[in-house]
């Protein structure tokens, strides 16, 4: 049995009074898509959010490669933040700059290369999505589906070990859906990653899922394969992989 990449124990989390994530108990097993679900306010994101340390669970134990990361120092915590890539739901991209300066930003904070050769490293990131002719454009004279591709390409810009990704597909049509679907796949075989994506996106959980997350008011309803998911019995998983709602 392979040891968890991420271990998480009775992981509290609110918002105020509100309790987002509810005692949640869950393992992610390294070179998987791990796919989490849930209708709106479940906490998907707070739970992603959670993990990666962007929100300050209220209780309970997060732990990255085997070490403590929600209660680690300083220095630990830089570290493990140093093999962590995220693609977050708008791209995050600044407007200001160009494509090639936005994906530099993670190897400027984190490493003490030269500049000629940071650019060497991002002109082969943006290879890697199928970007390099846009190195210089700013992000406002990109498609959406490019945007995307260019946070992801900043996203893995350390080659980092987990890459998390929040709503890839939202607001892109069917084709450049499928496309980005393709390049996460290509990244998780070529790098060896293990990615946790949020989405509700039927399509694309179809294309990349290994294991499916689904959360219901801050719970774990069901965690198993994708396969296991359609035949569990449980009517809420059933209603969606169904109709493709909550």
């Amino acid at each position: 049995m392979q040891t968890p990449i991420i271990q998480i124990e009775n992981l509290t989390t609110r918002y105020g009074e509100k309790i987002v994530l509810d005692q949640i108990n869950l393992d992610i097993y390294p070179h998987e898509v791990s796919v989490i679900l849930g209708g709106s306010g479940c906490g998907k994101t707070t739970l992603l959010k959670s993990i990666i340390g962007l929100v300050e669970p209220d209780s309970g134990t997060i732990k990255l490669f085997g070490e403590l990361f929600n209660k680690a120092d300083e220095q630990r915590y830089t570290h493990t933040l140093r093999r962590i890539g995220v693609l977050f739901q708008n791209g995050a991209l600044l407007n200001s700059i160009s494509i090639l300066e936005n994906v530099s930003i993670p190897i400027e904070q984190h490493s003490r290369l030269d500049k000629t050769l940071i650019e060497k490293i991002v002109t082969v990131k943006l290879q890697q999505v199928n970007l390099a002719d846009s190195a210089y454009l700013l992000p406002s004279e990109l498609s959406g589906g490019m945007r995307k591709r260019a946070a992801l390409a900043r996203a893995i810009a350390l080659d980092p070990e987990l890459l998390f990704c929040d709503e890839p597909s939202a607001g892109l049509d069917p084709l450049t859906s499928e496309n980005l679907d393709k390049l996460i796949l290509t990244l998780k075989e070529q790098f060896n990653m293990t990615i946790i994506v949020v989405t509700h996106e039927l399509a694309s959980i179809h294309r990349i899922a290994d294991r499916i997350i689904f959360l219901d008011q801050g719970k774990i309803l069901f965690m198993g394969t994708l396969k296991d998911a359609k035949s569990c019995g449980i009517s809420e998983i059933e209603t969606f992989f169904t109709t493709g709602s909550f």
